[in-house]
């Protein structure tokens, strides 16, 4: 009878709490030996379940922390992109406000040949001479080199829109137009897309075409709406005059 008296106790010393009713259906009848062996049972299962709950409590944890590292590390790995995309933005954005260094001649150890670069390699070779060596002239046909031998990389629609800006700085607005044009008749996911169609209405406003230009800037605030984009196109329609 001690020894049920101690078991009892320990059953409480779980905190968890029972209904009066509870021992009695859980132990049921038989003698004192069988309704310790009960307990005894139900207390080892108790101790097991909760020794397992546990346990996949730290697994959780760890994982959840696992996956919040990864999550940090990718995050700072995009950050990163994202500030270097920025930076060729401005860059190639302020082209014409900043004086272009004399072009690379064609026998210098500095021009790679894009056929011995690797995908990566290639688009980063015409970005650094943009960003790095503002070497403007030099990045037009290193760009062109690019997605003449890697069509479909997941960098095309960028190295088209590049082009198409390094041309319209130059105020080569056919070619311009024909880079532009890619970006927007291919790569319709781009997310240089509707920034490509905006530079389709300039290119048509600069060349006196006021109807494409108004044609472009409206399938960009439809397509596009509540973007960059969008509001630039709407500035652009506002200020044509009929």
């Amino acid at each position: 009878m001690k020894k049920a008296v101690i078991i009892t106790a320990m059953l409480l010393g779980t905190g968890v709490a029972y209904a009066a009713p509870a021992p009695v259906e859980d132990i049921g009848g038989g003698s004192s030996e069988d309704r310790i062996a009960r307990l005894e049972r139900i207390i080892k299962a108790r101790q097991q379940a909760e020794f397992e709950t546990m346990r996949r409590m730290d697994t959780l944890q760890q994982e959840v922390l696992e996956l919040r590292g990864l999550t940090e590390q990718q995050n700072y790995q995009i950050n990163q992109m994202l500030q270097r995309q920025r930076q060729l933005y401005d860059e190639i954005a302020n082209l014409q406000s900043k004086p272009a260094a004399p072009a690379i001649s064609q026998t210098s150890s500095n021009v790679v040949a894009s056929s011995s670069l690797s995908e990566t390699d290639s688009y980063q070779r015409a970005v650094d001479l943009v960003l790095k060596e503002r070497q403007y002239d030099a990045a037009i046909p290193a760009f062109r080199d690019f997605i003449k031998q890697y069509p479909n990389s997941g960098f095309a629609d960028n190295a088209n829109y590049w082009l198409g800006q390094l041309l319209y700085n130059k105020n080569e607005f056919a070619d311009a137009k024909t880079a532009f044009a890619n970006v927007v008749d291919n790569f319709k996911e781009s997310g240089k897309r509707a920034d490509s169609l905006v530079k389709l209405g300039l290119i048509a406003e600069k060349t006196g075409d006021k109807t494409a230009a108004k044609n472009y800037y409206q399938q960009v605030v439809k397509q596009y709406a509540n973007s960059a984009a969008a509001r630039i196109a709407q500035q652009q329609l506002a200020a044509i005059k009929p």
